[in-house]
């Protein structure tokens, strides 16, 4: 039994969440930008982190969302391509997050990063 349709169903749900996990997360920090000294003030590293999570989300999100849309089940680099991206959307959000309060786990970075550019290389061989 091929698994790669319900990995790409795993990746079209994980966008959508993504993309609500954005609102949710822009609407909960939204709630303390009117205060210009929140969290050091606009150009904080804590705030510039929550900013990025925020993106994370939706940018991630969509980058699975198109991967679920665009991408042949059959081909052998599709399945280590899904699980990539699903992992690149879940780490790069919480790693910003957590980075805003413990500055110290920036040092992670590389997990994300590493996942989403070697998922975006598998889709591209994919595609070829």
């Amino acid at each position: 039994m091929n698994s790669a349709p319900l990995l790409f169903a795993a990746n079209a749900l994980a966008g959508w969440l993504g993309f609500l996990a954005g609102a949710l997360s822009g609407a909960a920090i939204g709630l303390f930008f009117h205060r210009e000294t929140w969290l050091g003030g606009y150009g904080s590293f804590p705030r510039r982190m929550l900013r990025l999570g925020h993106i994370a989300c939706f940018g991630l999100g969509l980058l699975n969302l198109l991967f679920a849309l665009t991408v042949n089940a059959r081909g052998s680099f599709a399945s280590a391509a899904s699980v990539l991206l699903l992992a690149g959307l879940f780490t790069m959000p919480t790693t910003c997050f957590v980075t805003a309060f413990r500055p110290g786990f920036r040092r992670f970075f590389f997990v994300p990063a590493g996942a989403t550019l070697a998922g975006v290389v598998a889709v591209i061989l994919q595609l070829l």
